[in-house]
């Protein structure tokens, strides 16, 4: 769950250090709930709730957790298949087998609102809960990655939230010991207001030894591990669940603080008492709670809770049943021990200095029974309060926006030619979107563990799993503008540039999870975007046998003057099953021949290109024929594992121009050059730095040259020899020539010249 916080009601300050007050429906509505909303809770409970119950239903029925704008059409989503082990959202995360009696858990998730209005706890307690919804499943983090998107570094803003994100991200990953081997970060202005931090986490668990978040078994204890709760991200969920505004500063307090120290602690307390087979499950303590984590497990196992606050371990005094409910302080978990185990439970999280408290029992009513200090604060039912249960579900209105009339018809024929091809190009290479992103990843231990093979840099993260000849890799990607574009080939894109890229380092994709980052869902034009990205998503995961294994839905990425990008961020598992299959971007040697599969369009639309020289987010978004892209996935695979090719690198932003300058410098250590010809169809500029899909760039061999072509020549993919690797220039066409030292520099050192500016 994304822990964060929503609007306290407009009195709360004053509600503190009063009674409780009656609950109304104007003091519903101030907890974001909708009067249709607090009647159905009447009509349901045959009462008033009191205000303890009140805010537990507020939070647990806001969009953050109970997806009632959005769960209907993840519905649609393929949710089963392939190799997973439980469904899409049935667990903390999703769970695929890898063979050799081994499963992959991995997940991702937003951390968007309190990453805008506090950048380092924001991003540091991001990682900790998606790193706390691994453990929680059994499985031992191996590996972290993130998608980050912010507005234009020349904003001093921007430039606090983007050195501050990274900084939480690092700080906590570097102490809790997980590497972080990969992600993306992109700039735009329409991130400016609402900066986009989804943190993506991967574990490795033997598939006998997986934990569900369950609560099963009358009378069994249920326990409250970890650290102890206080005041911090009280209402985080619904704050999740409202625009960005002004109001958001004061909210600043309510950002939860994480500690790295305690969750390692907390991962190898929960991974004893889950080898020891001593609980019946366990759930993280994420957004909502206390409330999200009893009235969920109640509600899976079909089962109820009696809860005595009294007993939970506080940080702070005077604390009221209903802030201990809804309190989001980090690094807790609930635990339904077996009833004879939970003496050993109990000694496990002594051992490791932490708290472990006996707060109540599994009863068999379905009801969610809350005491404190002597008297009943709530009485309710728990498969009422949850997602898939009895949360309310809605179908918003959907209207097609009306700017896609003038963007998709937009006449290209009308830009004007650059007159410096070369100056175009050097720009483009030193955006903030092409350039290296050595600034951020250098501040990650992206090493520790010894599992990383392939860390940041190259198009996806290769990860080895011991004891095996197989290794697993990851990647996240998105490209919002084309989603902005056209909402359904912008989604199938960024599935398929996910797959693309994990095959492109020697992998077969297993599955996705994904966080989807969009407006707000009661603007028809949103909503429409909306259904149309989770459409187009759902036909691509189909395509490639990559069923969705759950993931996180951010609405109300929105200030008072525009709404993000529509970014439904993918992030794709994939595997190796020969360590020797695995493939990396770089050029590796002088003499290789350079073959470009796949053809061009010069497509142009939402392009890196159009921006940077032309200052337009315009056009269609390039077309996607999955068809076609699968073929590319195959023939790529079969070169790989006959050992054909020395490197591949997917062609995205920019197109094949900067594809080529990054396969020429991207290993620092080894920078080749090359020499190239690239067909011009109708524009220099537009076959340069067309961002047509379904093409990779692959170097060969000379001796391997006829083997190549035999195998490529019995394919569907297009391909051509456009060059060859070798000194210690870029050359395009014999016309636009580029020292490598030069590009080098620009490379790896632009994002830190712009850091090094003072704010």
């Amino acid at each position: 769950m994304e822990m964060c916080y929503i609007r306290h009601p407009k009195n709360f300050e004053t509600l503190k250090i009063m009674k409780e007050p009656e609950v109304t429906l104007q003091l519903a509505l101030d907890h974001g709930l909708t009067k249709e909303e607090f009647e159905l809770i009447i009509e349901r409970l045959g009462r008033i709730p009191n205000f303890t119950e009140l805010g537990i239903i507020s939070v647990m029925w806001s969009e953050h957790c109970s997806y009632k704008n959005s769960i209907a059409l993840l519905k649609t989503l393929p949710r089963e298949g392939g190799r997973l082990l439980v469904g899409a959202g049935e667990e903390n995360a999703g769970l695929v087998d890898i063979g050799d009696g081994l499963a992959v858990a991995f997940k991702i998730e937003s951390h968007n609102h309190p990453s805008a209005v506090e950048p380092y706890q924001g991003a540091a307690t991001g990682v900790g809960g998606i790193l706390r919804d691994i453990f929680t499943m059994g499985a031992r983090p191996i590996a972290a990655l993130n998608s980050l998107r912010f507005g234009s570094l020349n904003d001093p803003r921007t430039k606090f939230l983007f050195e501050h994100v990274v900084e939480g991200i690092g700080d906590y990953g570097n102490c809790f010991g997980v590497p972080t081997v990969g992600g993306e970060v992109f700039f735009d202005d329409s991130y400016k207001d609402n900066p986009l931090v989804n943190a993506m986490a991967i574990g490795l668990v033997k598939v006998d030894k997986t934990a569900s978040a369950t609560a099963e078994g009358l009378g069994n204890p249920v326990m409250i591990v970890g650290s102890s709760t206080g005041r911090d991200g009280i209402h985080g969920a619904t704050f999740a669940s409202e625009e960005i505004s002004e109001e958001s500063e004061a909210k600043r307090p309510s950002v939860q603080v994480g500690d790295p120290f305690t969750e390692k602690l907390l991962l190898e307390a929960t991974l004893e008492i889950i080898k020891e087979d001593l609980i019946v499950g366990i759930q993280d303590m994420g957004a909502a709670g206390i409330s999200c984590s009893t009235s969920e497990m109640s509600a899976k196992g079909d089962s109820g809770m009696n809860v005595d606050l009294s007993k939970v371990p506080l940080r702070e005094k005077g604390m009221s049943a209903y802030e201990i409910m809804l309190s989001e302080s980090q690094e807790r978990m609930l635990v339904v021990a077996k009833k004879e185990c939970e003496k050993r439970v109990i000694e496990i999280f002594e051992k490791w200095d932490l708290h472990c408290e006996t707060i109540g029992k599994v009863t068999d009513d379905g009801l969610l029974g809350i005491q404190y200090e002597g008297e009943a604060k709530a009485l309710l039912p728990a498969h009422d309060l949850v997602l898939g249960g009895g949360a309310p579900v809605y179908i918003r209105d959907t209207k097609e926006p009306d700017y896609l009339k003038a963007t998709q018809s937009f006449d290209f024929s009308t830009l004007d030619i650059p007159d410096d091809i070369s100056e175009c190009f050097i720009r483009i290479f030193s955006s903030p979107n092409i350039v290296s992103k050595r600034w951020v990843y250098e501040q990650y231990d992206s090493t520790v563990r010894t599992n990383t093979i392939v860390g940041p840099g190259s198009d996806a993260a290769v990860i080895h799993i011991k004891g095996t000849n197989k290794a697993l890799v990851a990647v996240t990607d998105c490209n919002g503008r084309y989603v902005y574009l056209n909402p359904h080939e912008g989604a199938k894109i960024a599935v398929a540039e996910a797959a693309r890229n994990v095959v492109c380092s020697g992998a077969t994709p297993l599955a996705i999870t994904n966080c989807l980052n969009f407006g707000n869902p009661y603007k028809p034009e949103m909503y429409w975007t909306f259904k149309k990205a989770v459409e187009g998503m759902g036909e691509a995961c189909r395509y490639f046998d990559t069923p969705v294994t759950g993931g996180n839905v951010s609405f109300y990425n929105e200030s008072p003057d525009a709404a993000v990008y529509p970014t439904p961020v993918i992030g794709m598992v994939g595997l190796i099953e020969n360590l020797e299959n695995v493939t990396t971007s770089f050029f590796k040697k002088d003499g290789d021949l350079i073959y470009l599969l796949g053809e061009d369009f010069e497509e142009i639309g939402g392009s890196e290109y159009l921006k940077v020289i032309h200052n337009k987010v315009t056009g269609d978004s390039p077309k996607i024929n999955l068809e076609i892209e699968n073929e590319l996935h195959n023939s790529l695979l079969e070169l790989i594992r006959n050992g054909l090719i020395n490197s591949a690198h997917d062609i995205s932003e920019g197109g094949v121009a900067i594809a080529l300058a990054e396969s020429c410098v991207g290993d620092r250590e080894n920078k080749i050059g090359a020499a190239v010809t690239i067909p011009v169809k109708t524009r220099t500029d537009f076959s340069l730095f067309s961002e047509t899909q379904s093409r990779v760039l692959v170097s060969v061999s000379p001796e391997k040259k006829d083997d190549f072509e035999s195998l490529m020549i019995n394919k569907n993919t297009v391909f051509n020899c456009i060059g060859a690797t070798g000194g210690s220039n870029l050359s395009i066409n014999d016309q636009f020539v580029f020292e490598l030292e030069m590009l080098e520099d620009i490379y790896f050192n632009t994002i830190s010249k712009k850091m090094n500016v003072a704010l």
